[in-house]
């Protein structure tokens, strides 16, 4: 099916305002319907995982999907506040046919979404969610299940521990982070108790922060979108790294023991030169998107290796590296999927590598974690209302003059997001005052042209990192 039938699914599932559409328990209800019988294909009993962040919307739409899925004969099984990774990796190991987290990962309590993983543990295909989406919008009633076919919901009391020994699992054996004192910021989200417990199970003296949610504070002022307070733990506590997660915990920034923040360029490159080193680096590549700089592609080919993008979503990344046989690939703002151990970002496993190389170094995170310098990128984010300012003509011209002017010197990228009405306008460069001029005419261009309605520049926050504004959109 074609791109055009997705109104429903953005690049990371379907995204809104809690209790209004298409993020209310109505659309939720008919999701569970339409995925339920997508996923029935046949006679034996089919099995869905659903889990979830923090948020107070969790438990309007926790029931509202469960409905659905017993509805179209699938069993439920609810395993509550966890990763998305975890229920990536627990769709895989109960052997389900479908697996769900409600989530809206790095935005505020009032957002909520909702991501769909196949029996494989990927997250779902634009075809099949354009599937799914036809099937919500036709007649469903006579292809719900019968009374004596109709699913049963259980709860998984066990899963935290499932997801907490495969995490330890993809640590090193015989390493220990004994002697390692490390700041882990859960956001008040889905691994307010894992990730502590996993880094204090492997030896660490762990200080947490965002670990107690209360439905509303998930996000807010902490996290990977604002690392701020993380890093300014690690100075205080003399910490050897801070972990910063987001909601959902499946992308990370870290801080070094000076509290400077090392984003998911620089994570990228620390794990690759690590798998490369130990002959475990796949397909001669690391996968990335558009979004990442210049630097991490310059720092990879001085090591003779390629780096190969793709549009902004990490399924798209996975997707490039199932095509491409790579077995490492991620995003600037953080999510970081390494395919020896799951299908998808996971935060605390990357924060897992980085730690394994301090561990086995001996050095100080600000010398092991700086493997290129950067050049000067500048993200500025337009929001708009009404039809896109992108299709101007006048818009058009300026991006083509700009991509013209930086051609041998940087780069510009200019694209809309996947989540939001939104624009997003990068520029990158060797001279940060070129950066800064064409962000700066380009983002006033497409401001003064956009649709009539609220339109406000929103940059990316300081002590952040580009794209986090973003996530997978």
């Amino acid at each position: 099916m074609s791109e055009a039938v997705r109104r429903l699914f953005g690049t990371d599932g379907i995204r809104g305002v809690a209790n209004r559409a298409p993020m209310d328990a109505s659309t939720a209800l008919r999701l569970g319907q339409a995925a339920g019988r997508f996923f029935n294909r046949g006679s034996y009993r089919h099995r869905v995982v659903i889990g979830k962040d923090t948020r107070l919307s969790g438990y309007m739409l926790e029931p509202a999907l469960t409905a659905g899925f017993v509805g179209a004969g699938m069993d439920v099984v609810l395993v509550g506040p966890l990763p998305t990774p975890a229920i990536a990796m627990l769709t895989r190991s109960l052997r389900a046919d479908l697996g769900v987290m409600i989530s809206a990962s790095h935005n505020p309590f009032e957002d909520n979404g909702i991501k769909l993983f196949g029996p494989d543990g990927l997250k779902l295909s634009d075809a099949e969610e354009a599937q799914i989406e036809a099937l919500m919008a036709a007649d469903l009633s006579a292809q719900l299940v019968g009374p004596s076919r109709l699913g049963r919901a259980s709860r998984l009391e066990d899963a935290p521990g499932r997801y907490i020994e495969a995490v330890k699992a993809s640590f090193p054996k015989g390493r220990s982070l004994s002697g390692m004192r490390i700041v882990v910021d859960c956001a008040h989200g889905a691994a307010y108790k894992v990730a502590p417990t996993v880094l204090w199970e492997l030896g660490a003296e762990v200080v947490p922060v965002g670990v107690a949610p209360d439905g509303f504070n998930i996000n807010r002022e902490c996290g990977s979108t604002a690392p701020a307070r993380m890093a300014e733990l690690v100075r205080e506590r003399r910490a050897d790294l801070g972990i910063a997660l987001d909601g959902d915990a499946d992308r990370l920034v870290l801080a070094d023991e000076k509290g400077q923040i090392i984003d998911g360029d620089q994570i990228l490159a620390v794990i690759a030169q690590s798998l490369q080193e130990q002959g475990r680096l796949q397909g001669g590549a690391v996968v990335a998107t558009v979004m990442s700089n210049l630097g991490l592609e310059r720092f990879l080919h001085g090591r003779r290796l390629k780096l190969l993008r793709t549009k902004v979503g990490d399924r798209y990344v996975s997707e490039r590296m199932r095509e491409t046989g790579c077995n490492l690939g991620g995003e600037q703002s953080g999510h970081m999927i390494l395919s020896d151990f799951g299908t998808t970002g996971d935060g605390l496993m990357a924060a897992l590598q980085v730690l394994a190389m301090l561990a086995e170094e001996g050095r100080p995170a600000s010398e092991v974690c700086r493997r290129f310098t950067p050049l000067p990128q500048r993200l500025v984010n337009v929001r708009y209302a009404g039809a896109s300012p992108l299709q101007d003509a006048a818009v058009q011209a300026a991006i083509a003059a700009a991509e013209k002017r930086l051609e041998k010197r940087g780069r510009v990228l200019i694209r809309p997001s996947g989540t939001e009405p939104v624009i997003r306008v990068m520029a990158e460069a060797e001279e940060e005052s070129i950066v800064e001029e064409t962000v700066h005419e380009l983002a006033a261009l497409i401001r003064a042209r956009a649709a009539a309605g609220a339109v406000a520049e929103r940059p990316t926050p300081e002590n952040s990192v580009p794209e986090l504004a973003g996530e997978a959109g």
